[in-house]
């Protein structure tokens, strides 16, 4: 099997998880089988004192298909 991996940014106003959520269910809409994601970045960004969104960077994994040449 090979799988390949690649690198999403999920941003939202409510939290982390819905940051993460955001990003795989996005990337799932055209991307079948992925198998695991690894959260590799955090951000807050901030506005006058308060944090206005949260950033997450994710690598997404996930198997490529075999295909027959016809």
């Amino acid at each position: 099997m090979v799988e390949k991996t690649i690198e999403l940014t999920g941003i939202s106003k409510t939290g982390l998880e819905d940051a993460v959520s955001l990003a795989v269910s996005r990337a799932a809409s055209t991307i079948s089988g992925i198998r695991e994601v690894e959260v590799t970045d955090i951000k807050a960004l901030v506005e006058d004192g308060n944090v206005e969104l949260w950033k997450v960077k994710v690598k997404a994994t996930f198997p490529v298909k075999d295909r027959v040449h016809e």
